[in-house]
């Protein structure tokens, strides 16, 4: 626009011009400006009709871009919500697996809440509590020694004084036999745990407590240990872990009672510990007992070799000789096969001789 416009002026100018010099009236110079005006208005509507379509054409294409470019964005947006959708699909799944999971534990949470309290009421009777000590022991030692392993341990086994161990163990010298007793103090230990009773309670069944362990530690050190026909030491064994922890963290003058006593105090864990160490020193003793079996045999064999030695010596010599012999014979052999040789060649050429 500003480009027509600049030219309009410089063609009016060049028409002053030259009018001034030709002589050119008013009226003709107003003629052709008009003319030239309306050339310029003419090519100024053409200018603006092509920059209209230039300006549709370049809003088409750019509308297009935009299209395709919102279509783009639109897959890449779905293709990512399909992408979280089945993410999240698969997370809520992951999430309903473990929930249900989660209930089943739940149950058998609830299960074994039923059957801690039914075990808790077996175990307020004595009687009960003395059979869930044998079996617990016994499924040990079965566990760490073999089932019905009467070489190395008997259950309910009788001394002759008429006194009956719950377990006693066969350990080779200098250990010997061996009594283990289960005892289950549960009463006082309950209330001496017990937080919502009163701590003169408390203190009270702790006395309590600690008298039955000492009695039982007294009982099991006179009945099990028998001189001369058991180890000076004997075990007491605790079925229940935790009131072998309260006694070893909060009772070591209990721990100390039976050191002196010579009564050592287990629970299902140490008394695995305790006849895995045994069962250890039973299989050395085993072993060392079987390198001395296989030393004196291996004396045996050396005394049995050397004589091998000496006979395999004799025979070698006795070999040896009639080797020498049987070369000897040989050359001799050789010898005599060439004598008889040469005495034939003889024989024939004299032969030969005559006949000619």
């Amino acid at each position: 626009m500003e480009y027509i416009i600049v030219v309009f002026l410089v063609i009016i100018l060049i028409l002053v011009i030259i009018g001034l010099f030709k002589g050119v009236n008013e009226s003709n110079i107003t003629e052709r400006l008009g003319k030239l005006e309306m050339g310029v208005i003419k090519e100024l509507g053409e200018f603006k009709g092509s920059l209209k379509d230039d300006i549709s054409r370049n809003f088409s294409e750019a509308n297009d871009k935009i299209d395709f470019r919102l279509r783009l964005i639109s897959e890449k947006v779905n293709e990512r919500l399909d992408d979280n959708f089945e993410r999240t699909n698969k997370t809520f799944s992951s999430v309903l697996e473990r929930l249900s999971k989660i209930d089943e534990a739940q149950k058998k949470i609830d299960s074994l809440s039923f059957d801690i309290i039914s075990l808790q009421s077996v175990l307020t009777d004595k009687k009960t509590r003395g059979i869930f000590g044998e079996v617990n022991l016994s499924h040990i030692m079965a566990n760490v020694f073999g089932q019905n392993n009467d070489k190395i341990y008997k259950l309910q086994y009788s001394f002759d004084n008429g006194v009956i161990a719950d377990c006693v163990l066969f350990a080779p010298e200098p250990l010997g036999i061996i009594a283990i007793d289960s005892k289950f103090p549960l009463e006082n230990y309950q209330i001496m745990v017990d937080k919502g009773s009163s701590s003169s309670v408390r203190l009270q069944a702790e006395k309590l407590f600690k008298m039955d362990v000492k009695r039982h530690i007294d009982a099991i050190s006179s009945k099990y240990i028998i001189p001369g026909v058991t180890s000076d030491q004997a075990i007491l064994f605790l079925p229940a872990e935790a009131i072998f922890a309260e006694i070893n963290a909060y009772h070591t003058d209990l721990v100390e009672y039976s050191y002196k006593k010579k009564v050592w105090l287990t629970s299902p864990t140490t008394l695995i510990s305790t006849l895995t160490t045994i069962q250890i020193i039973i299989k050395n003793m085993e072993r060392d007992k079987y390198a001395k079996v296989i030393h004196q045999e291996l004396m045996l064999l050396d005394n049995e070799f050397k004589r091998y030695k000496e006979r395999w010596d004799k025979l070698y010599r006795s070999i040896e000789t009639v080797s020498r012999d049987v070369k000897e014979i040989h050359t001799t052999t050789d010898k005599i096969t060439k004598r008889f040789n040469s005495i034939n060649q003889v024989e024939m050429d004299e032969i030969v001789y005559e006949e000619e």
